[in-house]
């Protein structure tokens, strides 16, 4: 079967799509339609295997709040461009700050799932006058997620096969793009709550990720991230990176866990609030680790209680 065309991403809907240059490359955001040009900016960063569709709720419901949201194709997915590098949490910050800046304001409201999460720590960390507050769905501190694994053999067991299993090179890659990409519905499936997995919405989704992850170059895009968090770890760039996350966040932090999450464990998100003392914690009853696809509506009051404090 032929890869889909990047544009396949660009969906009809009451939103607008756009192409913004930032850091050295191509973006591709959405806006809700009628966004308001001087809104408090909230930028939406989705998880490994995903793209900007997840947040189809988030961005027209925060619109019609007052904010300007915006949901992006992070580096390498859907129809952003696809460098070979700049999957580290360095650049991926740069990114995020650069796409602040060209669309016009100084400082942003930043929400991420999963790897976006990760992008959301990075550049609150290392760009702290940019950021304003920051949600994460599913999405522990970098180091808080590393101690865990370390100690905690439920954590190590939920979530370094993967990491082990991505390290190799191409292999991956045709795993998560055979049988028409059904790897990805099979990841979908694997952590999200049995409530939504029943649902018509949850098999759009599956189709839309599906499609999305066997664009060319995509799939080892997701997977440069995953292997630059792992490998990191024995090199000095990545000690570097962990030195520079290891500060005190004085921003208001909303971290919103799935109580069925079978991938982010409630003691790993426990142990954030050592860099994040204002962080507040919210458990989504019934959801997985795709919370703001299952129970769009609670996750969407979430955020706006985020950015109200926030401005």
């Amino acid at each position: 079967m032929s890869q889909p065309d990047p544009s396949t991403v660009r969906f009809a809907g009451p939103w607008t799509h756009r192409d913004i240059h930032a850091n050295g490359i191509r973006f591709h955001v959405v806006e809700a339609d009628n966004a308001p040009s001087d809104g408090p900016l909230v930028v939406l960063l989705h998880g490994f295997a995903d793209f900007w569709w997840s947040w189809r709720h988030q961005l027209t419901a925060l619109t019609a709040a007052g904010y300007r949201a915006v949901a992006v194709d992070l580096r390498g997915y859907g129809d952003s461009d696809k460098p070979p590098r700049g999957y580290d949490g360095w650049t991926l910050a740069g990114d995020v700050v650069g796409l602040i800046r060209a669309l016009g304001y100084a400082q942003a409201t930043l929400v991420g799932h999963a790897d976006g999460g990760l992008v959301c720590w990075a550049t609150a960390a290392l760009h702290p006058r940019m950021v304003g507050s920051i949600a994460l769905v599913g999405s522990p501190h970098p180091i808080a997620l590393r101690q865990a694994v370390l100690r905690n053999k439920a954590q190590r067991q939920a979530l370094l096969p993967y990491f082990l299993r991505y390290q190799v090179p191409f292999y991956p890659e045709r795993v998560l793009t055979k049988n028409d990409g059904s790897a990805a519905e099979q990841i979908l499936r694997m952590r999200s709550g049995p409530a939504w997995q029943g649902t018509e919405e949850f098999a759009d989704a599956a189709k839309q990720m599906r499609s999305a992850i066997r664009i060319k170059g995509a799939a080892h895009s997701a997977l440069e991230y995953q292997r630059w968090a792992f490998r990191s770890q024995f090199r000095s760039d990545g000690r570097r990176f962990m030195q520079a996350m290891d500060v005190r966040l004085a921003i208001p932090v909303v971290q919103i866990r799935g109580e069925l999450d079978p991938y982010v464990l409630p003691r790993t998100v426990d142990g954030d609030v050592r860099w994040a003392p204002e962080r507040r914690l919210h458990t989504v009853l019934g959801a997985g680790h795709y919370t703001h696809q299952e129970a769009p509506d609670e996750v969407t009051e979430q955020l706006k209680a985020l950015a109200e404090r926030t401005n």
